[in-house]
């Protein structure tokens, strides 16, 4: 068996909310399968996003670069995505890149199921 999984469960928690729930490990392995959850398709004007990412054991550059892609096709959509739950490396990496100032995180997906910001 291969230590490097990683599972994405979606949930439509409220209609026009799709909410990924990613759990594992996002490397260079895994990362495709994340990619193919973030297709063009998953991102629609007005809609939110959101990944809950409290259950990411691990994320490299590959991860990281899904991510940013994720961004790019929701901001090209009109799209409203949000991070929920970075572990603290997680954050730090965000915070050395800047890409905290990119993202719209929030610490639950709770938070992230307030009123949709652009």
């Amino acid at each position: 068996m291969d230590d490097r999984t990683l599972t994405i469960s979606p949930q439509h928690p409220v209609p026009g909310v799709t909410v990924l729930v990613v759990e594992g490990e996002l490397d260079h392995h895994t990362a495709p399968l994340l990619a193919d959850f973030l297709g063009e398709e998953a991102f629609v004007p007005d809609a939110r996003v959101v990944l809950d990412l409290a259950g990411l054991a691990y994320c490299d550059s590959t991860g990281v670069t899904v991510l940013v892609t994720a961004y790019q096709k929701a901001h090209a959509a009109r799209c409203v995505l949000a991070l929920a739950g970075l572990n603290d490396d997680l954050s730090r990496v965000f915070g050395i890149m800047g890409l905290d100032q990119v993202f719209t995180l929030v610490p639950t997906v709770a938070d992230a199921l307030g009123p949709a910001r652009p």
